[in-house]
C-alpha cells in the first residue's frame, strides 16, 4: 500500500512539473523573440534609455509613454477618491445596497471594451465639446474601467478586518465619520488600497481598444504607430512595457504578502 502511494506522489509531481514546464515554454518563448528581435538593432535599447535621444527621434512615442503615465496616475486618484469611501461608507452604514454597489462595480468586467466605446463616443462627444480632446480625458473611461478590479481588492480589504467594531469604538471616542474612514478604517486597508492601485496603472497602461477608437493618444496606440515604421523599437517599447506591469504586480505580491506577516 506504501509503494502505491509512493508511485501515485512521484507520478503527481511529474506531471505537476511537466505542466510548470510548457507553461514556461508557453510564456517564455514570446518573451525571448521579443528580446531577439529587438536586439538585432543595436542602437534599439540604448536608444530607449537615453530619454533625450528618444524625444528628439520619437517625439510621439514619448508623447503616448507620458500621456498614459498622467492617465495611469489620475485614473488611480479619481478611483481611490470614488471607491474607497464609498465602499467603507456602504460597508458602515447601507449593508442592504451592497449587492448593487457590487454589481454596479463589476458590471464593466462583463461588457466587452468595443461595446463601451459604443456606449462612450456619444458622451465624449460632449466630453471633447467642453474639455477639448486631450488624452486625458480618457481619465473617465479608465475609471469605470478598473472598477471591477479595484472594488474587489478594497472589499477584500474591508471584509478582513471588522469595520464596524472600529468604526463604534472611535464614534464611542468622539471622532466623526471623516475621521473614523481617515484615521481608523483607512491605515487597516492600505494594502488593499495599494493594491488597487498597483493593479489600476498595470491596466491603464496596456489598455489599447477605448484610446484607439476614441481618437485619442496613450502608450498602447504611440506602439501600434510606431511599428509601422520601426518595428525593432516598437517590440523593445512593448517588452518595457509588459516588464515595468510584471514588477508593479510582483511589487504588489511582495506588498501583500509583508503585510499578512505584519497583521
Amino acid at each position: 500500500m506504501a509503494g502505491v502511494i509512493a508511485r501515485r506522489a512521484r507520478k503527481q509531481r511529474a506531471f505537476r512539473w511537466v505542466v510548470v514546464a510548457v507553461l514556461g515554454v508557453f510564456f517564455l518563448l514570446p518573451l525571448y523573440a521579443m528580446v531577439e528581435f529587438s536586439t538585432r538593432d543595436s542602437t534599439t535599447w540604448p536608444t530607449l534609455v537615453d530619454w533625450p535621444k528618444l524625444s528628439s527621434t520619437y517625439p510621439d512615442l514619448t508623447e503616448g509613454i507620458l500621456a498614459s503615465l498622467e492617465q495611469a496616475a489620475l485614473t488611480a486618484l479619481l478611483m481611490l477618491v470614488l471607491l474607497v469611501p464609498t465602499a467603507i461608507w456602504v460597508r458602515l452604514r447601507l449593508p442592504r445596497v451592497r449587492r448593487i454597489v457590487e454589481f454596479l462595480c463589476l458590471l464593466p468586467l462583463t461588457i466587452p471594451a468595443i461595446v463601451l466605446v459604443v456606449g462612450l463616443a456619444p458622451v465624449y462627444a460632449w466630453v471633447s465639446y467642453f474639455l477639448g480632446e486631450s488624452s486625458l480625458t480618457l481619465v473617465f473611461a479608465y475609471t469605470i474601467l478598473v472598477l471591477p478590479y479595484a472594488y474587489r481588492a478594497i472589499d477584500a480589504g474591508l471584509a478582513a478586518i471588522d469595520v464596524r467594531t472600529l468604526a463604534e469604538a472611535a464614534r464611542s471616542l468622539g471622532s466623526g465619520w471623516p475621521a473614523v474612514m481617515w484615521r481608523v478604517v483607512l491605515p487597516n486597508i492600505r494594502s488593499s488600497v495599494m493594491s488597487a492601485a498597483f493593479l489600476t496603472v498595470a491596466l491603464v497602461l496596456g489598455e489599447y481598444t477605448i484610446a484607439s477608437l476614441l481618437n485619442r493618444t496613450n502608450l498602447q496606440v504611440a506602439i501600434n504607430l510606431l511599428g509601422k515604421s520601426s518595428a525593432t523599437m516598437s517590440v523593445a517599447v512593448s517588452l518595457a512595457a509588459l516588464a515595468l506591469a510584471f514588477v508593479l504586480l510582483m511589487v504588489l505580491s511582495l506588498f501583500g504578502s509583508s503585510s499578512k506577516g505584519k497583521s
